[in-house]
């Protein structure tokens, strides 16, 4: 027996939630094409989101540490496949799409600049009068128009729902616009998903790092609930942080966060009684989130992580490093168009120059830009 498609909607259809989104109820592509014989149409877009350019260069673009800062820090890369990761978690245990969370999860960075969100902020002064930039619209961009793939049509041609979670992606650092689809209108289950997945994967993961890196003092975290609750609860509580005990907390605390937001979703779901997806997304409200209590733990948490680790004299020197690598690069190529590569500058007959401009820096991963820079100012750099 073989496994088609037509027998995967079926199976959608017997074994998810009603407002869970099936792939055999999608809107569909801008571009009309035959779907393939084996995959649903969301896994399609999540294949097709793994070969892109944009999506390998994910694994040389920070997240918080500059890519020279040390290789074993989390990337934008490795941040996405935590991401997705969750997510799948979250959808498989709430009877949603896992296959649609995945998919957005692997795109939802994929027009983040370099050197993390110092580099969007660079980026957006730099476009001030000229459209702003935003990575949520960068990486909408990146899937409608800017990966070339196809003879028939530019992007991907991902399904509407996967856009969707795209440009509404929502987060404390995340802006989520909407604008082009439907944005009266709540986002799906599937990408409610994602957002709050991707809020544990960062406070986690950058707690994480910061104590790999020691730029958090274990001790300076003691007092704060939830990190007490986790130390209790893995039996650790007043001994020494070591590398395997930091590795069982960041675990224990994932789960910790995981297991509230499916207790919390699962609760709004029941109280709610949507029967549709139509229904979920008409609410007044996100369906997927924590309980009040972990919202108040996680505050507390990402209070201590901005005073300590985001705002961290090491950290803050790479942001202002990083800005000045973004401005001085941008100013240079709008002085000077004919530095810009040929395949940026054929671009001119279609966008403004401040537009292909921020588009070349945005597509750039730390390392590049950092040679690039050299390039462009190091009198000893070859050219």
């Amino acid at each position: 027996m073989i496994l088609t498609r037509e027998r995967l909607e079926e199976i959608e259809e017997q074994r998810l939630a009603p407002y869970a989104m099936k792939s055999r109820e999608s809107r569909g592509r801008a571009y009309p094409e035959d779907e393939p014989p084996y995959r649903s149409s969301f896994q399609r877009d999540r294949d097709r989101i793994i070969h892109t350019t944009a999506f390998r260069r994910l694994e040389y673009k920070t997240q918080v540490f500059i890519i020279y800062e040390g290789d074993y820090y989390r990337t934008r890369l490795t941040h996405t496949i935590e991401v997705a990761q969750i997510a799948r978690t979250i959808a498989r245990a709430l009877f949603a799409n896992e296959d649609l969370a995945e998919a957005i999860s692997l795109a939802h960075d994929l027009g983040h600049t370099p050197f993390g969100h110092a580099g969007e902020e660079a980026l957006h002064e730099l476009m001030e009068g000229h459209g702003g930039f935003d990575h949520n619209r960068q990486s909408l961009r990146i899937v409608e128009e800017l990966e070339r793939r196809y003879p028939d049509f530019p992007g991907l041609n991902l399904t509407w729902e996967v856009r969707e979670g795209i440009i509404k992606h929502t987060t404390e650092y995340d802006r989520g616009i909407g604008e082009g689809y439907e944005p009266e209108k709540r986002a799906t289950l599937e990408a409610q998903i994602v957002n709050i997945a991707d809020e544990i994967a960062f406070n986690t993961h950058d707690l994480d790092d910061g104590l790999r890196a020691g730029l958090i003092n274990p001790h300076d975290l003691e007092g704060l609930s939830l990190w007490e609750e986790v130390l209790e609860s893995v039996g650790v509580k007043g001994q020494e942080l070591t590398e395997m005990n930091r590795h069982r907390v960041i675990r224990r605390l994932i789960g910790f966060e995981v297991t509230d937001c499916i207790e919390e979703t699962s609760r709004r779901l029941e109280e709610s009684k949507v029967r549709s997806v139509e229904e979920l997304r008409a609410l007044p409200f996100d369906v997927v989130g924590f309980s009040p209590e972990m919202v108040e733990k996680n505050k507390e948490l990402k209070d201590f992580l901005m005073a300590k680790l985001y705002r961290h004299y090491r950290v803050m020197r790479m942001v202002t490093k990083a800005k000045r690598f973004i401005s001085e690069l941008f100013r240079a190529y709008i002085a000077e168009p004919t530095q810009l590569p040929d395949s940026a500058r054929s671009r001119l007959k279609e966008d403004d120059i401040y537009r292909v401009v921020c588009d070349y820096i945005a597509g750039m991963t730390d390392r590049y830009a950092l040679d690039e820079y050299k390039k462009l100012f190091d009198p000893y750099e070859r050219v």
